[in-house]
């Protein structure tokens, strides 16, 4: 895909951040890196609002002009850090690995959530709705995440293929949304159960958006890594700038009581990581068949 049709397809929300290097013979110094970030927050201008500063101060501790991109799906993201057109990316564990099983996307940190680098797929319904298990789902309505969701899609499909659920039959009607709209249509019972992760749940109840009491946890996948920041496979051949951008994450932790704009609530900081912390994800991607190995 051409790079012009690709980003009209998959990126909005260009936002320049920074401009410090001056122009020399060293291209990596001097080009704009193209910093892609999934649609955490419930809507694109909230979320450029909410991640800005950390691109701020990723241009300000690399000496590089950084252009702020809100991708508002997994897949999305995916594919554009896949095809070159998205240079570093803060994004799902389940579109890292797809990014860099197509083209060899490389995870250098993860995100640390009240101090931990994992989190938990859920499954939820509301309260009146009877259901207590994955047994009582059948011939009820259920929602996923979009494809490139770990947590929305690839980890609730793996879990029902363990148990030899096949959703389009074992659902009276699926469908397949964003996050904070699964957790406000099951919370409303326009739908009866769906997929989440605790983190946006913990988040939209913190928010204000929903009440705990309106909705119920029948379901909780084992630990997940949290979400990545990844480069491309052309940045992860430079051990240099790896190395910097791993100094710059590894840093905001110690920065946020005095920044703490830096992160969204609840998020404490960075951890230097690799592709092998994705491997529980990798393998529930190819046990389903989503995944298929690289032919690289």
């Amino acid at each position: 895909m051409q790079r012009r049709s690709l980003l009209a397809a998959a990126a909005a929300g260009l936002a320049p951040i920074g401009a410090f290097a001056t122009r020399d013979a060293h291209a990596r110094t001097t080009e704009p890196l193209q910093f892609g970030v999934g649609l955490f927050q419930p809507d694109r201008e909230k979320n450029e609002a909410t991640y800005r500063p950390l691109a701020a101060w990723l241009a300000a501790r690399l000496s590089r002009q950084v252009v702020l991109r809100t991708v508002d799906t997994w897949e999305g993201l995916a594919k554009s850090l896949a095809a070159g057109e998205t240079d570093i990316a803060l994004m799902g564990p389940w579109g890292y690995v797809l990014a860099n099983n197509e083209a060899g996307a490389q995870a250098v940190s993860t995100i640390l959530y009240e101090g931990k680098p994992e989190y938990r797929a859920i499954m939820i319904t509301h309260p009146r709705s009877g259901i207590r298990s994955i047994d009582d789902l059948k011939g009820r309505s259920f929602a996923f995440g979009d494809k490139g969701s770990t947590s929305g899609y690839l980890i609730p499909v793996h879990e029902f293929q363990k148990r030899g659920i096949d959703p389009e039959t074992y659902f009276s009607r699926v469908i397949y949304t964003k996050h904070q709209a699964i957790e406000t249509q099951v919370v409303r019972g326009e739908l009866d159960a769906g997929a989440d992760y605790n983190r946006n749940r913990d988040a939209m109840i913190a928010q204000g958006l929903i009440k705990a009491e309106d909705s119920r946890i029948f379901w909780t996948s084992a630990p997940l890594p949290n979400d990545a920041v990844a480069v491309s496979a052309t940045l992860a051949r430079d051990a240099g700038f790896v190395a910097e951008l791993r100094a710059a994450l590894e840093a905001v932790g110690g920065e946020l009581a005095r920044k703490p704009q830096l992160l969204p609530a609840r998020y404490t900081g960075f951890v230097n990581s690799d592709n092998t912390a994705y491997a529980a994800i990798r393998d529930a991607g190819l046990a389903t068949g989503k995944l298929m190995p690289p032919r690289r």
